[in-house]
């Protein structure tokens, strides 16, 4: 069995970091420099940074984070949020991110992730997938635009499209269950992961070492993702490790 991952998640507006429940009321958490080389430091085992305002300005503002991290942190980094084109892309990875996040633009312009793949390898194109339950529970709906736009596309079909397409890895956040602490969507997760062959990492709703436990074991994620956790000081990298550990979930340490 492969090692699992676990990713805490920075989402960054105007340079800070900060943490709101879904989707709404944001709080500033600190420095997004700061706060990578101290999750490097406890184990963490890739970081994903999430430009939430992804302005113009914001995005300046966000290379010049993506600059300041590659040169202290040496695990691997996603960053995603308002990436619109391939020169958007080749930016990013060539101020040392590992990865670029796709989400509302590869929904508006699929090409997106077909070009992103054939030049810089699949490998570095994630498909952050929004995903809300659909009124009548018969499966989840594709949000963007930071979870203000529901678009009616199935979120199942579109993560078959897109990785098809050449998306590597899929970013599953579950909008119903982010920033609640009531645990991930293990259904929502369970799903996508037995629908395609692509690592997903699962997002949202993250609250104690048993839910790691349980979206690796019943949700069949490849990795975790959790930002008020870790931020708050609630657990640390090196806790939940040893924890899955102990569960018999392969971790590397």
């Amino acid at each position: 069995m492969h090692t699992k991952r676990i990713i805490p998640c920075l989402d960054v507006k105007d340079g800070r970091v900060v943490k709101g429940i879904n989707f709404k009321g944001l709080v500033d958490i600190g420095d997004p420099v700061l706060l990578a080389e101290f999750y490097n430091k406890q184990g963490a085992d890739e970081l994903v940074f999430l430009d939430i305002t992804a302005t113009h300005e914001g995005r300046g503002t966000m290379i010049q984070v993506v600059e300041r991290t590659a040169e202290r942190v040496f695990i691997p980094f996603t960053v995603g949020g308002g990436i619109a084109n391939l020169e958007d892309i080749k930016a990013i990875l060539r101020a040392g991110a590992d990865k670029v996040s796709l989400n509302s633009a590869a929904v508006r312009d699929k090409n997106i992730i077909k070009e992103g793949s054939y030049y810089f390898g699949s490998q570095c194109i994630v498909l952050a997938v929004d995903a809300k339950k659909r009124n009548d529970n018969t499966g989840w709906n594709v949000v963007i635009n930071g979870g203000r736009i529901d678009t009616g596309i199935d979120a199942l079909k579109w993560i078959e499209e897109a990785t098809n397409l050449g998306a590597g890895e899929i970013l599953l956040t579950s909008m119903d269950a982010d920033g609640t602490k009531k645990g991930f969507d293990l259904e929502l997760t369970k799903t996508v992961s037995n629908a395609t062959n692509v690592p997903v990492i699962a997002s949202g709703g993250c609250g104690n070492l048993e839910h790691f436990y349980d979206v690796f074991k019943d949700g069949k994620a490849d990795a975790a993702l959790a930002a008020s956790l870790f931020h708050y000081g609630e657990l640390t990298v090196d806790e939940v490790k040893r924890f899955l550990n102990t569960k018999n979930i392969p971790m590397r340490f």
